[in-house]
C-alpha cells in the first residue's frame, strides 16, 4: 500500500462504515475470512492490510475503497480519537507516566477535546527531542546516559500504562479468546480437558506452520520460527518438556494468529508479548470449559489453582494467570496476582481488587520488594514449603487472602506464584478456613530504629547469587544502596541476634 495512507484514518474509515452498516467485528470477520483480532487491530491503526483486503471490507460495509483510503477523517469523533492516539504514542507524553487513555463511548468529545487542548498547551511548551539530539549509548553518564534514561523512562511508563490497560479490561480480552476458540475447533479440540499434542500439532498447520524438534538449538534460544518454510523449530524431549514445549509453539504462534508485525517500540513490543502469551493461555486452558469448571467450584466453595493447572495440565503459573483472565469477567470476583524471588522482589504482577503493591515514584512495580508478612514471602518459610500456602493479610488497603505456591521446576530460579482476593471473597476457595493472619499495614512493618541505628555502619553483607533481579524493565530512579538487592533489616537482625546469643 502507498505509503501516504495514514493507517490510523484508514482504521476510523473502516470502524466508521462498519457502525454504519450495523455490523460486529466478528460479522465482518466472517465476511472477509480474516479473524476478528486482526480486523480490531486494523481498525485501530496498528497493522497495514492489502489493498485487496481494503476493496474486500468496502464491498462487505456498502462503501467504496476511494472512501475508505480518504485522507481526511469520517467524523468530528474520529479526528479527535486519532489526535490523541498520536498524542499518547508521543515520547514527551509517555515520559509523563500518565494512565492509558481509551477514548471509550463513555468518554465525551468535550473530555477529549480538554485533555487535547491541555497536551497542545504543554507540547508547545517543550521543544520536542530531535532524531540527533538523543547521543549514541555509552556507559551511562553525561548527555549520552541522559538519553538511556529517557529511553528507560519512556519503556517502563509504557509498561505501566498497558498494566492500567489491563486492570481496565478486568484482563480479559475477548478478541484473543475468539482467536483461540476459532483455532481449537480447527484443530479438532474435544472440549474438555488438555490440549493434546496431536491438536497442538493441528493448530500449527491452521496458521500454517509445521513443528520439529531439534537436538542442536542455540542454548539462548526456546524456539525459532522459519517464516519462508513455515517451521517452529524447538529443542528435542530432552531439552524441553511437553508441557513448556506446548507454552513456547502456542506463544510462537500467538504473533502469527493475532497478525502481529515487526516493531521498533517498546510498548508495542510488550503488548505484542502479552497477547501472545495471553494466546498460549486461552488455548491450554480454553475459555468455556475452563469457565465451566470453576463455576462449578465457585458453586462448592472450592475454588483452586492447583485443579485448574492438573485438570488442563498447565503450570501452576499460567493456570494463575487464566484466573485471573476469566474470575472477574465470568465469576464476578476481583483479583489479585503476583510472581516475586526469594527475597520478595516483584517480577510481575496484576490487580483489580484494590490491592496496593509497592511502587516507585514513577509507578514502576518491577524490581520492588513486597514486605516480609506478605503471603509471598512467608510461604518460603512456612513448614513444608513445597506445599501450597494460605494466609490472609491485613494491609492499608484491607484484608487480603491469598494462596502462594513455590515454583522450583522451572528454567528460572525458584521463585513464589502468589493468588489473592479481598477477603469478602475467601470464603470461594479452598483454604480459606486457614487460621494464618499477618499484618502488613504500614506502621508494622517499620524497621526497628535501634538495629537500624546500631547496626547500619557496621554490617557489610554480600548478595547471595542471583538474590538481585534483573528484571526486563529498566530499573527506576532511586536512592542508591551499596547493598542491591539486600534485605538489610534481615541482616540487622541477624546480627542481633548473635550478638544477643
Amino acid at each position: 500500500m502507498a505509503e501516504e495512507i495514514d493507517l490510523l484514518v484508514l482504521g476510523h474509515q473502516v470502524r466508521h462504515a462498519r457502525r454504519r452498516k450495523g455490523a460486529t467485528l466478528a460479522e465482518v470477520s466472517s465476511m472477509v475470512g480474516r479473524p476478528a483480532p486482526y480486523l480490531s487491530q486494523l481498525e485501530n491503526g496498528k497493522v497495514e492490510p492489502k489493498l485487496s483486503l481494503v476493496g474486500e471490507l468496502a464491498e462487505v460495509l456498502d462503501t467504496s475503497t476511494a472512501a475508505l483510503l480518504a485522507p481526511t477523517p469520517p467524523d468530528r469523533r474520529s479526528e479527535l480519537e486519532i489526535r490523541l492516539a498520536r498524542a499518547q504514542a508521543d515520547p514527551r507524553f509517555v515520559a509523563l507516566g500518565l494512565p492509558h487513555l481509551k477514548p471509550t463511548a463513555k468518554i465525551g468529545d468535550d473530555v477529549l477535546e480538554n485533555v487535547l487542548g491541555l497536551w497542545d498547551a504543554f507540547a508547545a511548551s517543550r521543544r520536542a527531542p530531535s532524531a540527533t539530539s538523543t547521543p549514541a549509548a555509552t556507559n551511562g553518564s553525561g548527555p549520552a546516559g541522559e538519553g538511556e534514561r529517557r529511553i528507560a523512562d519512556r519503556a517502563r511508563a509504557a509498561n505501566l500504562a498497558l498494566r492500567e490497560e489491563m486492570r481496565a479490561c478486568d484482563n480479559h480480552f475477548p478478541e484473543i479468546e475468539e482467536v483461540a476458540a476459532e483455532g481449537l475447533a480447527a484443530a479438532g479440540y474435544a472440549g474438555t480437558g488438555p490440549v493434546s499434542e496431536r491438536v497442538l500439532t493441528e493448530l500449527a498447520a491452521w496458521c500454517g506452520f509445521t513443528i520439529e524438534r531439534v537436538d542442536n538449538m542455540p542454548r539462548t534460544a526456546r524456539s525459532i520460527t522459519d517464516t519462508r518454510d513455515r517451521v517452529i523449530f524447538i529443542p528435542d524431549r530432552g531439552g524441553l518438556r511437553i508441557r513448556q514445549a506446548r507454552s513456547v509453539v502456542l506463544q510462537t504462534l500467538g504473533h502469527f494468529a493475532l497478525e502481529h508485525r515487526d516493531t521498533t517500540d517498546f510498548g508495542d513490543y510488550l503488548r505484542q508479548r502479552i497477547e501472545s502469551n495471553y494466546f498460549a493461555a486461552a488455548v491450554l486452558a480454553p475459555e468455556q470449559p475452563a469457565v465451566d469448571f470453576l463455576r462449578e467450584a465457585k458453586a462448592q466453595n472450592d475454588i483452586s489453582v492447583e485443579d485448574l493447572k492438573e485438570l488442563f495440565y498447565i503450570s501452576y503459573e499460567m493456570a494463575a494467570h487464566r484466573f485471573t483472565n476469566l474470575a472477574t469477567v465470568h465469576l464476578g470476583i476481583p483479583c489479585h496476582f503476583l510472581r516475586t524471588d526469594r527475597e520478595g522482589v516483584i517480577d510481575k504482577a496484576y490487580e483489580n481488587d484494590g490491592m496496593v503493591f509497592p511502587a516507585a515514584d514513577d509507578g514502576g512495580l518491577e524490581g520492588e520488594r513486597v514486605p516480609r508478612q506478605w503471603g509471598s514471602r512467608q510461604a518460603w518459610n512456612a513448614h513444608g514449603s513445597f506445599l501450597l500456602h494460605g494466609q490472609y493479610t491485613v494491609t492499608d488497603a484491607g484484608e487480603f487472602f491469598c494462596i502462594t505456591s513455590i515454583e522450583t521446576e522451572t528454567d528460572r530460579s525458584p521463585h513464589a506464584i502468589s493468588l489473592g482476593t479481598p477477603s469478602a471473597y475467601a470464603g470461594h476457595f479452598r483454604g480459606h478456613d486457614t487460621l494464618r493472619r499477618e499484618y502488613a499495614r504500614s506502621t508494622d512493618i517499620e524497621p526497628e530504629t535501634r538495629l537500624v541505628e546500631e547496626w547500619r555502619d557496621i554490617a557489610w553483607p554480600s548478595a547471595a547469587e542471583r538474590s538481585h533481579v534483573l528484571s526486563a524493565m529498566p530499573p527506576s530512579d532511586r536512592r542508591f544502596t551499596p547493598f542491591p538487592g539486600i534485605d538489610l533489616l534481615d541482616v540487622y537482625r541477624f546480627l542481633d541476634r548473635r550478638r544477643r546469643s
